[in-house]
C-alpha cells in the first residue's frame, strides 16, 4: 500500500508539475508564441519547425495543437498551415523524454531551491514567472524520481513482474498506454513512468515501445475536446491529428519487429531508459517523414469529406441548377 501511494504521489507531482509548468510558459510567451505561429508557417516545413519548435518550449504538444486549433478556428491559420504545425508537435514532445531519460532526478532540489529563491526576491514579473518555471521544472524530476524510488520493491511482486511481461504484447501494450494517458491526459507522463520502470530494469523494451505507441493515441482526446462547436477547419485539424497518430500506430504495430531491430541498431550500448527514450523521437520522426508525400492528398480528402458550410452551400446550389429542368 505505501508503494502505491508513494507512485502516486509523485504521478501527481509529475502531472502539477507538467500542467503548471505549461501555463507558465504560455504566460511568458503571450501573445508572441501566436506571432511566432503565424510569422513562421509560410510552407509546410517551417510550419512543422514552428510546431516542433514551440512544443519543446512549451512542454506540450495537446497546448500547441489546441492553440493552433484556436488560431485555425478565428481564421488567423489555414487548415494545410495546421497540418504543418500538428506534425511538428509530435516531434517536440519527444524533447521530454531524452530529459527523462537522463539521471537527472537526484538534483531536482537544485531548481526547485533555485525557482524558490528566485520567487521570493523577484520584483519583476517576468523574472516571477521564471522563478515559477524554473521550480516546476525541478518538481517535475522530483515526481520521477519519487517514482524511480517507490517502484523498487515491485522486483519482488509475481504479479507486477508477469503484468510488465504481457505488455511485450504490442497491441495489449498499446491498449494499456493509451488507455493511461486517456485517464492522466499526459502522454509525457506515460512515457515518463515507463521510462522510470525501465531504470530499475521492470520492464523490457518491446513492452515500453508499444505503451509508447498507446500513448501516442490516448494523447488525441483533449485536442478532439477542442474541437467542439469549432468551425470545419478547427474540427479538420483535430481529425487529422487523430489520424495521423492512429496510423502512424498502425504502421508502427504491423512492423513492430522490425521497429524495435531498427532501434536496437541505433542505440548500440545505450542504456535500456535511453532506448526507449530514442524509440519515441525515431516513431514520431519517422510518422512525419511518411505522411509528408500525403499532406496534399489528404488535405483534399478532409476537404471534400468536410467542406465550409459557404461552401457546401454554394455546391448544392450549383449541383441544384445542373440537375433542375430544362425547356
Amino acid at each position: 500500500m505505501e508503494t502505491i501511494l508513494s507512485i502516486l504521489g509523485g504521478l501527481g507531482l509529475f502531472l502539477y508539475a507538467v500542467t503548471s509548468l505549461s501555463n507558465i510558459l504560455q504566460g511568458l510567451l503571450g501573445d508572441r508564441s501566436k506571432d511566432l505561429i503565424k510569422k513562421f508557417v509560410s510552407n509546410l516545413f517551417t510550419a512543422i519547425i514552428t510546431g516542433t519548435v514551440l512544443t519543446i518550449l512549451l512542454d506540450s504538444s495537446s497546448a500547441v495543437i489546441i492553440l493552433t486549433i484556436v488560431l485555425v478556428n478565428a481564421k488567423v491559420l489555414t487548415f494545410r498551415q495546421a497540418i504543418g504545425i500538428v506534425m511538428g508537435a509530435n516531434i517536440g514532445t519527444t524533447f521530454s523524454s531524452q530529459l527523462i531519460a537522463f539521471d537527472i532526478g537526484k538534483y531536482s532540489s537544485v531548481p526547485i531551491f533555485i525557482g524558490l529563491v528566485l520567487g521570493f526576491f523577484a520584483k519583476n514579473e517576468n523574472l516571477s514567472k521564471s522563478a515559477r518555471a524554473l521550480l516546476y521544472f525541478g518538481i517535475l524530476f522530483f515526481g520521477l524520481y519519487t517514482m524511480e524510488r517507490s517502484v523498487e520493491p515491485l522486483r519482488e511482486n509475481d504479479f507486477f513482474a508477469k503484468l510488465m511481461e504481457s505488455l511485450n504484447n504490442p497491441l495489449k501494450g498499446a491498449g494499456i498506454g493509451a488507455l493511461v494517458t486517456l485517464v492522466i491526459q499526459s502522454s509525457s507522463a506515460t512515457v515518463g513512468i515507463v521510462i522510470t520502470l525501465a531504470k530499475k530494469g521492470l520492464i523490457e523494451l518491446p513492452g515500453a515501445i508499444a505503451v509508447m505507441l498507446g500513448a501516442e493515441l490516448g494523447t488525441c482526446a483533449d485536442t478532439l475536446l477542442a474541437t467542439i462547436r469549432s468551425n470545419r477547419q478547427a474540427l479538420k485539424t483535430g481529425i487529422f491529428h487523430l489520424s495521423f497518430n492512429i496510423i502512424s500506430i498502425a504502421i508502427g504495430l504491423l512492423c513492430f519487429p522490425f521497429f524495435i531491430s531498427l532501434v536496437l541498431w541505433i542505440s548500440k550500448d545505450s542504456s535500456l531508459q535511453q532506448k526507449i527514450a530514442t524509440s519515441h523521437i525515431l516513431f514520431n520522426v519517422l510518422g512525419v517523414l511518411l505522411f509528408l508525400p500525403f499532406v496534399s492528398l489528404i488535405e483534399k480528402l478532409l476537404n471534400k469529406l468536410l467542406p465550409d458550410k459557404k461552401e457546401q452551400i454554394n455546391r448544392e446550389a450549383a449541383a441544384g441548377l445542373d440537375t433542375g429542368p430544362t425547356s
